[in-house]
């Protein structure tokens, strides 16, 4: 088990990693799902042996209110069904945490339910905000649990120029979930459960 890292460091190059990231060019991506409310790509990782994924849809509200339902807080446990349980362990300055949260089991239990412990981090990002995280080896793993690892990942969340009340919202997620599993039951898992994010966010915001 770590100690807790330096928070500031770590936002910075947090934030650092999801811009590389935002800059990869369109060639780069294979599109891996397509739905009404967003388009999933993926590409090989750079950090471990499975994809990171790249989910971009437009939701109909204005950038604060949306990252508020993304980021940790009261929230996201009110509407997404993958996240069983929520607690912050540590908050820092700055728009930065540490939490712990688990997610419910996937494709019939396939993927059993999995804790994960990441620092969060909440910034500007021209007109409208980033929220970003990494896991880290932190706490005690709880029994009933596997520890799965996010490497960097995050949300941009930007006004549409024209459409102001309108956001564009594109995420990146590389989840390594650990555990004996199929990587093609992994593959399957991520593409839906990212496209599911968008129509389960939207619905949310309406209420």
């Amino acid at each position: 088990m770590d100690l807790l890292p330096n928070a500031a460091p770590l936002a910075t190059r947090l934030r650092n990693t999801l811009v590389q990231y935002h800059s990869i060019g369109g060639s780069e991506w294979r599109v891996a799902k397509r739905t009404k409310d967003a388009t999933v790509w993926r590409k090989p990782s750079e950090e471990f042996s499975g994809y990171l994924y790249k989910a971009q849809g437009v939701v109909e509200d204005v950038a604060n209110r949306i990252v508020d339902h993304i980021r940790p807080g009261p929230y996201r446990l009110d509407w997404d069904s993958l996240m069983t349980t929520m607690d912050i362990m540590e908050t820092f300055e700055e728009n930065c945490c540490v939490m712990r949260y688990t997610t419910a089991g996937q494709l019939w239990n396939i993927i059993a339910p999995r804790e994960f412990v990441d620092f969060s981090y909440t910034t500007s990002y021209e007109d409208g905000l980033l929220t970003c995280g990494v896991s880290l080896d932190y706490g005690e793993v709880r029994p009933n649990f596997v520890r799965g690892f996010n490497h960097p990942c995050g949300w941009f969340c930007v006004p549409l120029k024209d459409y102001p009340s309108h956001s564009l919202l594109t995420g990146y997620v590389q989840t390594e979930l650990r555990g004996m599993l199929p990587q093609s039951a992994v593959d399957t898992a991520m593409s839906s459960t990212l496209a599911n994010f968008y129509s389960d966010l939207k619905k949310a915001l309406k209420t």
